[in-house]
This record gives C-alpha cells, sequence and structure tokens, in this order.
C-alpha cells in the first residue's frame, strides 16, 4: 500500500491548502442556507449556485455517477443523500458533504448541523462525534501509526454510548478524491502504514447513536442506519507536516463540547 500513496510535495500541499479553503467557505455557505421548510432538493439546487460563484469544480457531482451537487443526509441517513422532496424539520440535524476541485486538486469537508430546537440527546450526538476528528486528528504526526489515528475515533465515541460506522471510510486525497489509503474509524484488521511528511488524508467519523450497522436505500445511493436512530459526520481534510497537522478545510466548529460535559482537547 505505501508505494502507492502519493506524498505531495511543498508545492502540491500549497494547491491544497487553496483547495481546501474554497472547499471550507462553500460547505459553510451552504450550511447557512440549511433552513427548516427547504427540501433537500431546494439546498442542492443552491448548492450548485454557490459552486458556479467560486468558479471551480465539483467533485462529488456525477462521481461514479452520484446525482448531486453535494451529500445531503437528515437524521437517520448516514452519508450520500442527496436532492429531493424531503424537506427539512424543525428539530432535524442535516449532515452536509462537500468536495471541490481547485487547479486540479481536492478538498474533501463534511459537518452535521441542527435546525431550530434540536434535542439534547441529538446536539450530543454532534459534539461527540466532531470531538472524535479533533482526536483523531491531533495524532496526525510523522511517524505515527494511522491505526492509531483511526482507533482514536471509535476510541472516543464508544465509552459515550455511540458506534462508529464500519461500512464505510475515510481516504487519501490529492489529485483524485479518493487515493490511498483508507482511512476507517477504528482500528482495522488490515496493515496500515505510519504517516510521513506529505500525506493528505480525509478523516471522517461517521457516528450512530444506535447500533453501527448500516443499509443503502433503494436509490442505490442514501446510507441509512438500520435501527432508524439519528447519525452524525463530520470530516476535514489533513496533511501531515513536519509538526502539527495542518487541517486544509479548517472552519469555525459547529458543536459546542464543553458545554454538553465533553472535555475538549
Amino acid at each position: 500500500m505505501a508505494e502507492r500513496i502519493h506524498i505531495k510535495s511543498p508545492g502540491e500541499v500549497a494547491k491544497m491548502q487553496k483547495a481546501g479553503a474554497v472547499t471550507a467557505e462553500i460547505l459553510m455557505e451552504i450550511g447557512a442556507e440549511v433552513q427548516a421548510g427547504r427540501t433537500t432538493r431546494e439546498i442542492d439546487d443552491i448548492a450548485r449556485e454557490i459552486f458556479k460563484k467560486h468558479k471551480v469544480g465539483n467533485s462529488f457531482y456525477q462521481y461514479r455517477g452520484f446525482p448531486g451537487q453535494l451529500c445531503i443526509s437528515i437524521n437517520e441517513e448516514v452519508v450520500h443523500g442527496n436532492g429531493g422532496p424531503r424537506r427539512i424539520q424543525n428539530g432535524d440535524i442535516v449532515s452536509l458533504d462537500v468536495g471541490a476541485i481547485v487547479d486540479g486538486w481536492h478538498g474533501d469537508n463534511a459537518m452535521t448541523v441542527p435546525v431550530g430546537m434540536v434535542d439534547p440527546e441529538k446536539l450530543r450526538l454532534l459534539a461527540v462525534t466532531e470531538e472524535s476528528l479533533f482526536r483523531a486528528i491531533e495524532l496526525v504526526r510523522p511517524g505515527a501509526l494511522l491505526a492509531d489515528v483511526c482507533a482514536a475515533v471509535e476510541g472516543f465515541v464508544r465509552p459515550r454510548g455511540y458506534t462508529v460506522v464500519r461500512d464505510f471510510v475515510g481516504h487519501g486525497i490529492g489529485r483524485h478524491l479518493h487515493e490511498e489509503p483508507q482511512v476507517p474509524n477504528y482500528r482495522p484488521h488490515y496493515k496500515l502504514p505510519r504517516l510521513k511528511k506529505g500525506m493528505a488524508l480525509a478523516i471522517e467519523p461517521m457516528v450512530n447513536a444506535g447500533r453501527s450497522s448500516v443499509k443503502i436505500l433503494d436509490d442505490g445511493w442514501t446510507v441509512v442506519t438500520a435501527d432508524g436512530k439519528p447519525s452524525a459526520h463530520f470530516e476535514h481534510t489533513v496533511i501531515v507536516t513536519d509538526g502539527a497537522p495542518l487541517i486544509v478545510t479548517e472552519r469555525p466548529r459547529i458543536a459546542l463540547p464543553e458545554q454538553l460535559g465533553i472535555a475538549p482537547l
């Protein structure tokens, strides 16, 4: 696997920083449009205009046939939901996953946003999921085991009563949306490499309030929890440096873990 991982040069890292910054900006702009009463198709249409405004490519649209401008998933929908007639309701949590292409380089990031008056248990799910992402990112250092980064997600959420989705994982990223290595949210049974300066990873915890099992709906895309309980999804594109990890999709946090009794880093 290691020989298939593309190590980014300083110049390529700079290009990924540009792509990541735009991708994060697009995600935040779409997030601001998520309101009760709107359909997911309306959000998808808004996303199309936002991409046009920024004059960048869309990593997801028509990727392997995906029909949406972004992945938009509500409550029990885990990932890969796309625009349709479902109407966003007060109290929903809505996961948004956005990828943009800038000068041939991809950025990828996701967040789950609360809509209106949201149940405290759903807010806690958001806070734990987002915090698990940063617990994993903190371990992204040269020489570290990628398996330890992966294990950090499950190691944080499981004691708090949640499960990680095992059927879908994070990934390497760069000139292609999906590159080696895989980045699961648990310690896998297969070998993962040590991290090297210049590796780029899309780390993306998908955390369920109930069981970890999921299923795909008849549309062939939308992944939902098998037990119908809510799920949250957060993601950043991160690059290994000589020191602290570089989050190229950096943006404001959604959840406030300290207000929910969860000690942040």
